[in-house]
This record gives structure tokens, C-alpha cells and sequence, in this order.
């Protein structure tokens, strides 16, 4: 089964102090058939492992091993992203009071008919709402 995964759940991952046995069935069981990401998925991620490295929690060896790890996993990413944003994504941000980012991943999931994977709060919430099937955490 596929699912749309969030860079909470792929920042989880990376970092070994943030683990649960959850974060580690996504990967594990989930991700090896395939995620969604939106477009924004990879600024995210490389601005959190920019920070990481700065602020001494990783070394550019093993954040340049994560981004080499996380390239080889099945995951796609949604060209539509952007041709949303101005549309659907900014619809189901307001009526959700999410962020525009937030509200790509939710949007991404509705519109692929797919579960998503997130840890944030809000988003949880406002999945649950539109009936997104969660991966439990």
C-alpha cells in the first residue's frame, strides 16, 4: 500500500533520538511500497539537515548518507504541487487553519486517495476530518 509521507515522519527517521517502533514501521513496512511527497518534501528536508549539521546534531558525512539512503527509497514525487498551491492546497488550508506546507501533504493525500503519514498535531487533526485514513502513532 502506498501513502503520502511527511517530513515530520522522514525527519523521525533520520534522527536515531526520535525513533519509535511507529516511525520505524513506516519505513520499514510502508515506505518500501512507495510514498507520495509533495515538491516541497526535498526543501524541507534539506533545510532541516542544514540546520541539523549547524547546530552539531549531524556531521555532512551522515547527512550527506541520509540524503544518498533517502534517494534509493520508492518515492515519488508530485509534480502538481505547485499548479495546486494557488487553488486547492489554499482552500483546504483555510478551511483546516493550516500552513500552506501543511495543507500540500493533506492535499497530496486527498486528491491520490491515500494514507498519510504525518506527527503534526494539526495536520492529524485536519486529515481525520476530510476521513484520511493515519498511520497510527
Amino acid at each position: 500500500m502506498s501513502l503520502v509521507l511527511d517530513s515530520s515522519i522522514t525527519l523521525a527517521r533520520v534522527f536515531p533520538d526520535e525513533w519509535t517502533p511507529a516511525i520505524l514501521q513506516v519505513f520499514d513496512e510502508q515506505v518500501v511500497y512507495g510514498a507520495w511527497v509533495p515538491s516541497l518534501w526535498k526543501i524541507e528536508l534539506a533545510n532541516v539537515l542544514l540546520l541539523g549539521v549547524k547546530n552539531g546534531r549531524m556531521t555532512k558525512v551522515r547527512r550527506d548518507q541520509v540524503l544518498s539512503e533517502l534517494q534509493i527509497l520508492p518515492i515519488s514525487i508530485d509534480t502538481e504541487t505547485g499548479n495546486k498551491a494557488w487553488k486547492e492546497t489554499l482552500t483546504v488550508a483555510e478551511r483546516h487553519q493550516l500552513t500552506i506546507y501543511d495543507a500540500t501533504y493533506l492535499e497530496l493525500a486527498m486528491r491520490l486517495s491515500l494514507p498519510l503519514a504525518t506527527l503534526d498535531r494539526d495536520l492529524r487533526k485536519a486529515a481525520q476530518a476530510e476521513n484520511i485514513p493515519l498511520l497510527g502513532f
